[in-house]
């Protein structure tokens, strides 16, 4: 039992039976929630919602009614008895909330400084050649929190085996879609690719599911919408959670009231990957937790990373590769790991992946700085990370089969050796990536326009099925990178470049930022020219008429023509959202669309010419589209 040693600020009656009645953590607890109702009506003085706490809330009878003094603290900030409920009048003065809420802010402050003096005098003489990083003198409780955090990382990625939640993930998921997207992928890149090492489709699986993920199923927030009128809100601290949304695991619960109509909308943090299946929205956290399982359940070796300095990301098995590969579905990237320290800019210290079969400390994987990163490491002795490492993965292979144990091992000792080079952030971040096998980097649609040369030049000609309806119908979708032949049943084919006639300079650029995607010249060139070729020879159809829509954008002087050709004349087009008619084609049985880009200041002009323009989530619109009707 805690008793108190500061005089400087005597307490009140209810606070000093919490601090002198109960254990330390136990004050701690209840009053860590005392703050929480109370910091929320000083902030939003004249919200009932605030002035309310059911006395039947799972979390007070868990930390309040054990705690002896703890309901006698609400009652001294003016709370009283209504049936099931505390309420606080809206009469009541707040000076009394206010001096209990200082009282019991002291009295933690009080019982930290402590437990640092404590940790300090029990701390060893001397931590031998750990002693340079000069680590701070409350270690020990530090390692134990991290100890914990571990823990709870471990608990939490068991969830992604429950094979009953990787089925109903699959519900979600376009399973038989994105494998067929796989294989058209795996076709195109490996037909194109000049080197041996081929493109495989379970690899091409994996992108097409970061994919889906990012532009079709889960959604960001930063600040909910009104749940009300739909307008914009404004944060306003956290809210206990309901006993529904402690059931889903949200420990956090923040509140936001609307700019509009004043109303507030509460937006739970929840923990629990199968509420996330349905409700497919939130931040890093959310991202990384649910896109965990969807690998999982579409078959994959998946990690949850959990990056110390606030953010979250998956790793994923290649066996093609034999490799992990970084997989951060908020960015839709995939085998970029110097993206956030050469990229971003963060200052790394722990990066830590969980999966049911081990634990890694993984942080040398997305540094190419480790002396840098290793010095600022001061959360727990190096010695004892390893050693606490390797004691929870022997915990966690107790019951895996030895031949398992054995490639676990073989891997280990594979990651292992990786981590003893640093890496270079060259060309991770260019447009068109430098490292990896031509047919990985074409699969991302990395590897710029030099390795689309290489691609046969694709002719549009009509199938059985157009010929028979006497028509043709093509879209291309850029945030998708998909072509959907509606008058061939539907078909898809994915990516721009499956169906180029030719292209120099050309590219599709992701503004992760802006959550815009559109084709570009490859960034450095002054030109750029890419187009398609349609040959309706074979079908004896003569072209009456022809829609066409071109969305492209120009900035600062940035200039784009477009123009459209048969072997006898030539239209020039507008680049314009609206879809244009044009009677120029008038008997002929093919034509040619031709893109030139040029122009644009500074050293972004290749950013000043874009075609297809759209956002990221825009996945039913399509810039670009083609219907051909015959005589």
């Amino acid at each position: 039992m805690y008793r108190r040693i500061d005089a400087n600020m005597a307490p009140g009656k209810s606070v000093s039976e919490l601090v002198n009645g109960n254990s330390a953590n136990l004050f701690m607890s209840a009053s860590e929630l005392l703050l929480q109702y109370a910091n929320n009506v000083l902030k939003n003085p004249s919200e009932p919602m605030f002035r309310k706490i059911r006395r039947t809330n799972s979390i007070v009878t868990r930390k309040l009614v054990p705690a002896s003094g703890a309901m006698e603290c609400l009652f001294e900030m003016g709370f009283v008895e209504d049936g099931d409920y505390l309420i606080l009048p809206s009469t009541v003065q707040l000076d009394g909330l206010k001096k209990i809420r200082d009282e019991l802010d002291h009295e933690r402050n009080v019982i930290l400084r402590q437990r640092e003096k404590a940790a300090a005098s029990a701390a060893p003489p001397s931590a031998g050649p750990q002693q340079s990083l000069d680590y701070p003198p409350n270690i020990h409780i530090m390692e134990q929190a991290f100890y914990q955090k571990l823990l709870g990382q471990v608990s939490h990625v068991l969830k992604y085996e429950n094979l009953k939640l990787q089925q109903k993930a699959r519900n979600v998921i376009p399973v038989l879609e994105l494998e067929e997207e796989a294989k058209r992928r795996a076709e195109t890149v490996n037909q194109s690719s000049e080197t041996e090492i081929k493109i495989d489709v379970q690899d091409c699986l994996l992108l097409a599911l970061l994919n889906w993920f990012k532009t079709r199923f889960f959604t960001w927030v930063d600040a909910p919408p009104c749940q009300y009128c739909n307008g914009k809100t404004t944060a306003q601290g956290m809210v206990i959670p309901t006993e529904e949304e402690s059931r889903w695991e949200a420990g956090r619960v923040e509140n936001y009231k609307c700019n509009l109509c004043q109303k507030f909308t509460r937006f739970p943090r929840y923990n629990n990957p199968e509420k996330l299946l349905e409700t497919h929205e939130g931040r890093c956290g959310e991202w990384a937790n649910c896109f965990t399982l969807c690998a999982r359940a579409m078959g994959f070796e998946a990690r949850y990373v959990l990056d110390w300095t606030d953010h979250v990301w998956t790793e994923v098995f290649s066996m093609s590769l034999q490799r992990w590969l970084h997989c951060d579905p908020c960015e839709n990237v995939c085998d970029k790991p110097l993206l956030y320290e050469a990229g971003w800019g963060k200052k790394l210290t722990y990066v830590i992946a969980f999966s049911k079969d081990d634990i890694q400390d993984v942080s040398w994987r997305y540094s190419a700085k480790h002396k840098e990163l290793l010095q600022r490491r001061k959360e727990c002795r190096e010695s004892w990370l390893v050693n606490t490492i390797h004691k929870l993965n022997n915990q966690i292979c107790n019951s895996v089969p030895t031949a398992r144990k054995q490639v676990l091992l073989n891997r280990q000792i594979v990651e292992l050796v990786e981590f003893m080079t640093e890496k270079t952030s060259e060309g991770q971040n260019l447009t068109g990536r430098t490292t990896g096998s031509i047919a990985w980097r074409l699969a991302r649609g990395e590897a710029g326009s030099q390795a689309v040369l290489k691609m046969e030049p694709y002719i549009f000609k009509l199938t059985d099925m157009e010929k028979r309806t006497s028509s043709f119908h093509i879209q291309y979708n850029c945030s998708k990178d998909e072509y959907v032949r509606l008058s061939d049943n539907g078909s898809r084919t994915c990516s721009y470049a499956a169906m180029v006639h030719s292209s120099q300079n050309i590219f599709r650029k992701e503004e992760h930022d802006w959550n815009m995607v559109y084709l570009a010249r490859t960034e450095g060139t002054d030109t750029a020219e890419i187009s398609w070729k349609f040959d309706f020879g074979d079908s004896g159809l003569k072209i009456d008429t022809i829609r066409i829509r071109i969305d492209s954008k120009t900035f600062e002087n940035g200039n784009i023509s477009w123009m459209l050709c048969s072997d006898s004349q030539c239209a020039m087009l507008k680049g314009t959202p609206e879809m244009q008619t044009v009677t120029e084609m008038k008997d002929e049985v093919g034509f040619s669309l031709t893109a030139s880009l040029r122009g644009g200041k500074g050293d972004n002009a290749w950013q000043h010419t874009q075609l297809f323009r759209q956002s990221t989530k825009d996945t039913s619109v399509s810039p670009f589209e083609i219907q051909v009707f015959f005589k």
